[in-house]
């Protein structure tokens, strides 16, 4: 049911839809129930992360414990870790933790633990493709990350990887001769 939309004499049954009493009653409710609506709307905040402002999210994200949310990130990336905080919480201290902080931030990566790339115990890496990376971007996420990753692990680098086509052309050439000398006999 829509509340913006509701007419409550046509809930009603066909005998009290032709009470006075009732027509009455139901017509002084209806921009009641309208202006209801707007106000629940308004209570709706989780459902709404997309459309609200800056300081809603601030005030949002104290009040759900975000302890990495950064006041000064863009806004897409302070909507990004609020809708992900629940999921966050539960997952803290693990790579998979990292794995997402490193996707809000920089859109796409992956944690390389130090027995996949032969590092020392404990350490990891970030993998990035994202070449928009920027000085600012990567302090707020290492300061997010200290809060994400657990306590014994150590960053060791951030890889930013760019790719590229581009054609590749070489050539060869093999020159096999003998060295005869040939002299006049006189």
């Amino acid at each position: 049911m829509d509340l913006k939309n509701v007419d409550l004499l046509s809930l009603q049954t066909s005998y009290m839809k032709q009470d006075p009493t009732t027509q009455a009653l139901c017509a002084a409710l209806n921009s009641h129930f309208r202006q209801l609506a707007d106000e629940v709307k308004a209570c709706l905040i989780l459902s709404r992360i997309d459309e609200l402002d800056d300081a809603a999210l601030d005030e949002l994200a104290w009040q759900m414990h975000v302890d990495w949310y950064d006041s000064t990130a863009e806004i897409e990336i302070k909507r990004s870790l609020i809708k992900n905080a629940i999921k966050a919480h539960r997952y803290r201290g693990t790579p998979f933790a990292v794995e997402e902080t490193v996707k809000t931030y920089f859109g796409d990566g992956e944690v390389q633990e130090w027995f996949e790339y032969g590092g020392q115990p404990y350490y990891f890496k970030v993998m990035t493709t994202n070449t928009q990376v920027n000085t600012t971007l990567l302090n707020q996420f290492l300061k997010v990350l200290n809060s994400v990753k657990n306590a014994r692990s150590w960053l060791e680098a951030v890889e930013i990887t760019a790719t590229d086509e581009m054609n590749l052309y070489f050539g060869n050439v093999v020159h096999i001769a003998d060295y005869q000398e040939i002299r006049q006999v006189v």
